[in-house]
């Protein structure tokens, strides 16, 4: 059953091909149950699950702020929000795909290989692991 819903949220996870594993959402019990995550791996996602949600309520807010302004009534200015809120969308995906990537990167090489089979089952692009200096705020 985990696997099926795991499956799913892959297939849900954005408008793009990338294979998501969803560390911001809701998905936390499933990825420890799929990949079975030992104590230290579940210790860093959920850290790492919260520093995302700090930095993505900051976009959230910036979002909150974009659609509060009055007066956004021209065609102009209406492209001009919706513009600003595509680039504030995408930082929250990107920031969401940097903290799997994370995750990926203190994967197993058998937890590694199950998330590539359940990305190549629900046809989706997996993302690669990080190689040490590849995040300065986070050597691991």
């Amino acid at each position: 059953m985990a696997l099926i819903f795991f499956a799913c949220t892959l297939v849900a996870a954005g408008q793009n091909r990338d294979c998501m594993l969803g560390l911001g959402g809701t998905a936390s019990e499933t990825i420890i149950q799929v990949f079975q995550l030992n104590k230290e791996q579940i210790s860093k996602m959920d850290q790492w699950k919260a520093a995302l949600s700090q930095e993505n309520k900051i976009v959230q807010d910036e979002i909150t702020q974009l659609f509060d302004k009055d007066g956004q009534s021209s065609e102009e200015a209406l492209q001009a929000v919706a513009n600003t809120y595509r680039g504030l969308k995408d930082k929250v995906i990107e920031n969401s795909k940097a903290y799997d990537r994370k995750l990926l990167n203190i994967f197993n090489e058998k937890q590694y290989q199950r998330y590539i089979a359940l990305c190549i089952e629900a046809k989706r692009i997996p993302m690669t692991m990080l190689t040490p200096s590849a995040d300065p705020k986070d050597p691991e």
